[in-house]
């Protein structure tokens, strides 16, 4: 559960820092716009990981016990 929680989020910062780059390769005067801007997105996508991780800790302990 884990390894695909975390496909997503890792898929998600690499196609943004690479829009960044993009960008700013085209424009360089907005290159600290798109900077900040990438650093929110990527920290937001970073949040699902740590949301996947979370969940798949409860899982693992919770999970298997019956009442």
């Amino acid at each position: 559960a884990m390894g695909f929680g975390v496909l997503g989020p890792g898929i998600g910062i690499g196609l943004a820092v690479s829009a960044a780059i993009n960008g700013s390769s085209r424009q360089p005067e907005l290159a600290g716009k798109l900077l900040t801007q990438m650093f929110i997105g990527a920290a937001l996508i970073e949040v699902l990981g740590l949301l996947s991780f979370l969940v798949a800790m409860m899982l693992y302990l919770f999970g298997t016990k019956v009442a």
